[in-house]
């Protein structure tokens, strides 16, 4: 049973700290933050067929209720399962993600087949806010993509009760804009993503699927949170498993609020944010898996742990 966190570190309030003003080497600004995704690590067992996916959402009606939000199920439950396939791609001694770096490619399915193109997600993930602004994650592509700064908040690594805070910087876009080429290839890797020059060591160098595995993600939306203010979040459960075997690896509670601007994201909506995370750890103390993400648990399904910076 983890312990509890104390009553200092649960009632501290949610800072997001500003970005120290600065430049790309093109000239343009920072990013800015534009999300604040709330995510629990669960324990796969309790994952066993759809419906199991929304008992979880019943765990959010009280600490909704208590902290003045709105959870609404809606047409959810007639909401289709959605499927994709994820891979992980690293060097064969992880150096991607030794420097808070992941590459990954995902893959929607409806009705059993692929459906469009593969997507590449590139991220730099820290706990330092202002390294992660400082990373340029753009493609070096002919076609369009798409920045997410988010902000992560999730359960301490030891203890239930109150939030730690990690910093996603990504990017997504089309495998198929990218120039044709070898694609274990690191240096063909790197014309394509420039963020990743400095981890070159050598010419000829690879990138492999990490640990062998491809990862099946089975994705529930189980409701709509309403903060007030014009704040909304859809909350979702997901469950990732190895493709072939279906051995199911872990599990996670997510929601996502976007803004704008930082300042948007006024006091009220990040206590009542906080407050509502904190309580729904206790609510699903018997479900939670602490220090752990998604990612780090498939670079640790060999049993030979990189050196993480989540």
């Amino acid at each position: 049973m983890p312990k509890d966190g104390n009553d200092a570190r649960a009632k501290e309030p949610l800072r997001l700290p500003q970005i120290q003003p600065g430049n790309y080497a093109d000239g343009l600004p920072y990013d800015e933050l534009r999300y604040l995704e709330c995510k629990i690590i669960l324990k796969p067992n309790h994952f066993t067929s759809r419906s199991s996916l929304f008992d979880f959402g019943k765990l959010l009606k009280r600490p909704a209720k208590d902290n003045g939000i709105s959870f609404q199920v809606g047409n959810y439950p007639q909401a289709p399962l959605k499927i994709r396939e994820v891979l992980f791609l690293d060097t064969a001694d992880f150096r991607l993600y030794n420097n808070a770096f992941i590459l990954r490619r995902r893959i929607p399915y409806r009705d059993g087949f692929p459906e469009g193109d593969p997507e590449i997600v590139f991220k730099y993930r820290h706990p330092d806010l202002q390294k992660a602004a400082a990373i340029d994650v753009r493609p070096r592509i002919e076609a369009d993509y798409r920045i997410k700064f988010k902000a992560e908040a999730l359960p301490p690594k030891d203890s239930l009760g109150g939030v730690r805070l990690l910093y996603s910087h990504n990017v997504q876009f089309s495998m198929r804009s990218l120039a044709e080429g070898d694609r274990t290839s690191l240096d063909w890797i790197v014309r394509g993503l420039p963020a990743l020059e400095a981890l070159k060591r050598e010419p000829g160098e690879r990138v492999e699927l990490v640990n062998g595995a491809i990862v099946e993600e089975v994705l529930q939306d189980i409701g709509e949170l309403d903060f007030g203010n014009g704040f909304k979040a859809v909350a979702n459960v997901a469950l990732w498993r190895t493709r072939g075997e279906h051995r199911p690896l872990v599990g996670e509670f997510a929601f996502q609020i976007k803004f704008k601007r930082r300042q948007d994201l006024n006091a009220l909506n990040l206590e009542r944010s906080r407050t509502f995370f904190i309580q729904l750890q206790q609510e699903a103390r018997d479900w939670i898996k602490l220090g752990a993400t998604k990612t780090g648990i498939v670079y640790h399904l060999k049993g030979n742990p990189p050196n993480a910076h989540e």
